[in-house]
């Protein structure tokens, strides 16, 4: 942070400060100033959707309250053809309230399939070269309580573990980036609430309507469920309980890689021994999962069934070589070696 940033208080735009003053947004603003709770620079995921331009306005109070300089830029996949006039029109939008948005356009070759996957994709690829190129290292994601709902539904189908089921969290490192999502304890009604009274105005995707996409069809789901009696709440507090459940095994997992491997920054090899083996299945299966994860140099996991499979034959099998996930897997005699594949 800059020596302007800690000597030279910002003052709130007019516009914004007008509207802190309804009571409504000034206690949502409260909820969001306690999760958010960071004293550095940030970039703001802006889409156009209630979502992400309350989130922009209350990043923005933030940011001022706090003396940070945010960014905000608004990913434009051009996966449909009036993407781009609606990346304008937020910008335009945004500008109003002094909220200076940069469009960021993708001009890669467009998916026939997977579509919302690639946009994921894409929208972090885009947002991490910019957090590179600002030595930004905080992301400001607009997701809410019923999106936390949604993920919990679509990995239960999908037959994810418990790390899986709770893999929404309010902070979380990839690749040495922080995302941040200080939207989880709101909800979309709320979010809906900020965008009209602020903006007058929020793009409504075509694609939230689309029922061949599977999370449109567990979100039509959990709205049948509600109305019959769907209580959200004890949902929410189930994911809270496996959350819990989840940062105990996270604690043995830390534990494991701490004690029983070496890394030779030399040979640039992880070394594993027999102990690290001798664990609960869970905890095995995760330590691993991240070893091969850092030695390989990969964005994703390495799949269940392969790593399953990995596991066994060292259980099984005296010696081996393998590879999974960009690394060489080398067992010998009671020791295994990872090591990154050329």
């Amino acid at each position: 942070m800059s020596h302007r940033n800690l000597s030279v208080k910002i003052k709130i735009p007019k516009l914004l400060e007008n509207k802190l003053k309804n009571k409504k947004i000034k206690k949502i603003y409260l909820n969001f100033e306690k999760s958010l709770d960071i004293n550095e620079n940030f970039i703001v995921a802006v889409s156009g959707g209630p979502d992400s331009l309350a989130l922009a306005f209350l990043a923005k109070i933030y940011s001022q309250k706090k003396n940070l300089i945010p960014k905000f830029f608004i990913v434009d996949h051009k996966l449909r053809k009036e993407s781009s006039k609606e990346a304008k029109l937020v910008q335009k939008v945004l500008r109003k309230y002094s909220i200076k948005a940069e469009v960021l356009t993708w001009k890669g070759k467009k998916p026939l399939k997977k579509i919302q996957s690639f946009a994921r994709k894409i929208r972090f690829k885009l947002l991490y070269e910019k957090c590179n190129r600002l030595k930004i290292k905080n992301i400001l994601l607009g997701h809410h309580s019923e999106d936390l709902i949604e993920n919990f539904f679509l990995r239960m189908i999908r037959g994810s573990g418990l790390k899986g089921l709770v893999s929404l969290n309010k902070k979380v490192e990839i690749n040495g980036k922080n995302l941040l999502r200080p939207l989880l304890d709101l909800k979309k009604e709320d979010l809906i609430f900020i965008s009209r009274y602020c903006f007058d105005f929020f793009i409504k995707d075509p694609s939230n309507q689309n029922q061949k996409f599977k999370r449109i069809q567990i979100r039509k789901l959990i709205t049948e469920l509600k109305n019959d009696g769907l209580d959200e709440n004890k949902i929410l507090m189930t994911i809270k309980n496996l959350k819990l459940s989840n940062n105990l095994v996270e604690s043995y997992v830390k534990n494991n890689l701490r004690k029983n491997t070496f890394f030779s920054i030399k040979k640039h090899k992880l070394f594993i021994n027999k102990i690290f083996f001798d664990q609960p299945h869970e905890v095995i299966f995760r330590s691993l999962s991240e070893s091969i994860k850092l030695i390989g140099r990969r964005y994703h996991h390495s799949r269940g069934k392969k790593l399953d499979k990995i596991i066994k034959d060292v259980k099984a099998i005296e010696s081996f070589k393998r590879t999974l996930g960009g690394c060489i897997i080398e067992k010998v005699n009671q020791t295994v070696i990872l090591s990154k594949e050329s």
